[in-house]
């Protein structure tokens, strides 16, 4: 008789566990959000990732000079170093 009744027990395991843990985490949602109450958003929260991305860019060139800048001719190099220069002629 009681292997029927874990048999019965085991297979309706689901149908039971799923509504208890959606009541469980239902509660206890509700339950956080009246604990602590609703936050006030600050103005950086308010902000999306990439409006905070163009603020923090813009402050990094506020104090620079961006008409000079360094011409082709005068750099040494116009690609990245290949690795260990194999590809690289030896500059004279």
């Amino acid at each position: 008789m009681w292997s029927v009744v874990w048999a019965a027990v085991r297979s309706k395991a689901p149908y039971v566990t799923f509504p208890v843990a959606f009541v469980v985490g239902l509660v206890g949602y509700h339950l956080e959000w009246f604990l602590r109450g609703d936050p006030q958003p600050s103005a950086e929260e308010e902000k999306s990732i990439s409006e905070q991305r163009e603020d923090r860019k813009l402050q990094e060139i506020a104090g620079k000079d961006l008409t000079k800048v360094v011409s082709l001719k005068d750099k040494l190099e116009f690609a990245p170093r290949a690795v260990l220069n194999r590809n690289r002629p030896e500059k004279s």
